[in-house]
């Protein structure tokens, strides 16, 4: 698994550093095509990694249920981040992958609720779900590149 944990921790560093720079105005526009805007998808990497990692493991996610609520899966922007909002999202982009590895080690996993993913894929262990959702931050990192040449 540390292979995996590496590749989440590069995965948070290339998007923070895709969004370096850009303007609040930037990371809350919708280009005409799409439906999200870059701070949204950055919040639902937050978000997806929490649950398809701590929910899924019958564990308390470690962002708030607003957040969840706001930027989970068929989710869409409907009010603007403040500087502040989304400095504490940056925040936990950052951070989170840290607090994964220690919650890992430390074994509070130990159940695992089996989920099929919107791409047909079945999470049947923590490992599992910590090597899909590389997969689902890739994909998303690509789509903030593609957002980020837009705004």
């Amino acid at each position: 698994m540390k292979t995996q944990f590496e590749i989440l921790s590069v995965s948070r560093t290339l998007v923070e550093k895709e969004i370096d720079g850009l303007s609040i105005e930037q990371l809350n526009h919708i280009p005409t095509g799409f439906k999200n805007n870059i701070a949204w998808n950055v919040a639902h990497l937050v978000v997806t990694q929490q649950l398809l990692h701590y929910k899924l493991s019958g564990v308390n996610c470690l962002v708030p249920e607003e957040l969840i609520a706001n930027y989970r899966k068929g989710t869409f922007p409907t009010t603007p981040f403040s500087d502040e909002e989304f400095d504490e999202v940056k925040d936990l982009l950052v951070g989170l992958p840290d607090t994964l590895v220690e919650d890992y080690e430390a074994g509070i996993f130990d159940n695992y609720e089996s989920y099929t993913t919107s791409t047909g894929f079945v999470l049947n262990s923590l490992d599992d779900a910590i090597t899909f959702n590389n997969f689902h931050e890739g994909m998303h990192l690509g789509i903030i590149k593609a957002l980020k040449k837009l705004v």
